[in-house]
């Protein structure tokens, strides 16, 4: 069996059908309820030998006051070890919606050090359209990993440093929220939360990096960001709650933009800790 070392952040269903027996491959499971738009309806199947990674929950810091927050090194390493995760494990990661909180995984995993990783391009939906093989749900229990986190924290960025970045104009902030949400046309989903932006941010919505449940050409997706930054500029990428600034991430990574880093707390803090 063949003893994977994946270099690219983005991998088709095809090239995960025909590594599917190698050693070392690891399948996540990454899915969540979309917040805005979503399918509420679970799938009932999953990729053969899939391991569901909890983001909610085992995978975030549920004693800090907004959701999905990143989590401290030791608690990644437990979880991932839990998940049998080892350190030269490949993994490839996948949701149920295409290409949603998978990227969100995929970034958790560089940040904590860990670069043999990568997204499923149009995830669950894509694998089941193109005729390959499904199992029915089930939690797959593997042995103890040895995985072990190393934080890199230039990747993730905190209130105080997109505060700075905001009033210096230090970093080109990206936020993936839609259109309606950016300009405050648009409720925000969570209850309480205000409407706005962050001062000098400017937006591209994740959904248009994606044709139904897949990334768009690269070319297209360079053209989309190439108007908003040039390839040597810092980015900072925000959504709602850090989820969906991970898509925006993943184009980035795949365009070579190489100072990129995502606001963990993103609109949901912002816009709770800055009155308008």
């Amino acid at each position: 069996m063949a003893h994977l070392s994946i270099n690219t952040p983005l991998v088709s269903v095809e090239w995960l059908h025909s590594n599917l027996n190698s050693e070392n491959l690891v399948i996540l499971d990454a899915s969540i309820k979309k917040v805005v738009g979503g399918d509420d309806s679970k799938s009932e199947v999953q990729i053969p030998n899939t391991r569901f990674f909890d983001l909610k929950e085992a995978f975030s810091d549920t004693s800090a006051p907004f959701p999905t927050t990143f989590p401290s090194e030791q608690q990644f390493t437990n979880s991932a070890q839990i998940l049998g995760i080892n350190k030269d494990s490949a993994i490839v990661v996948y949701d149920d919606q295409g290409i949603y909180s998978s990227a969100r995984v995929w970034w958790l995993f560089k940040a904590m050090g860990h670069e043999n990783v990568a997204v499923l391009n149009g995830g669950l939906p894509q694998w089941i359209n193109s005729g390959f093989e499904t199992e029915s749900k089930i939690l797959n229990k593997p042995d103890l990993g040895n995985f072990e986190a190393h934080y890199k924290p230039e990747l993730m960025k905190y209130f105080d440093d997109v505060k700075k970045a905001s009033s210096e104009k230090s970093y080109i902030i990206i936020d993936a929220r839609s259109e309606a949400r950016f300009k405050s046309l648009e409720a925000e989903p969570r209850k309480g939360l205000r409407s706005g932006t962050i001062p000098n941010s400017v937006n591209l919505p994740f959904e248009d990096l994606l044709d139904k449940n897949q990334l768009k050409s690269k070319e297209v997706i360079e053209a989309k960001f190439m108007k908003l930054a040039k390839k040597d500029e810092p980015l900072i990428f925000s959504c709602g709650s850090g989820i969906t600034a991970c898509v925006l991430a993943l184009g980035a990574e795949i365009l070579g933009y190489k100072n990129i880093s995502v606001y963990d707390g993103s609109w949901t803090e912002w816009g709770s800790l800055v009155p308008e």
